[in-house]
């Protein structure tokens, strides 16, 4: 005849370290998943700021300010943001618009590049406030 005996603790041993492992793989996967969004964030921001100082060195050229072609002088401004000019358009009023890019670091960078636009140019009458 076989007995069979409650073992103390309901035979649970362990089940705390499967527990804390647990939790340390969901708080690493909710850490890298919060680094790969900053990454994004900072991209962005940085291709901003590269679209705007970019924009507006092609709008120096555009008014004589400086020498050069603008599309030319907004990537050369772009490349030096650590961007890519994607787009660069003189209007006939004098304006540029250009967009730049720049791919984040990390995970979040096979996902695609930032995009921004920025627009510069002298004001007119009815533009200046």
């Amino acid at each position: 005849m076989t007995v069979v005996t409650a073992v103390p603790g309901g035979g649970e041993e362990g089940s705390g370290s499967v527990l804390a492992v647990g939790t340390c793989a969901a708080l690493l996967s909710a850490l890298l998943l919060v680094l790969a969004l900053a990454s994004a964030v900072v991209a962005r921001h940085r291709a901003e700021a590269a679209a705007d100082l970019a924009a507006l060195a092609a709008a120096d050229v555009v008014v004589g300010r400086a020498a050069g072609r603008p599309c030319a002088r907004a990537a050369t401004v772009a490349a030096a943001q650590g961007a890519e000019l994607s787009a660069c358009a003189v209007a006939g009023d004098g304006t540029v618009a250009v967009t730049a890019l720049v791919r984040p670091a990390g995970v979040a960078g096979r996902f695609g590049a930032a995009r921004a636009s920025a627009r510069a140019g002298q004001a007119t009458s009815g533009e200046a406030g």
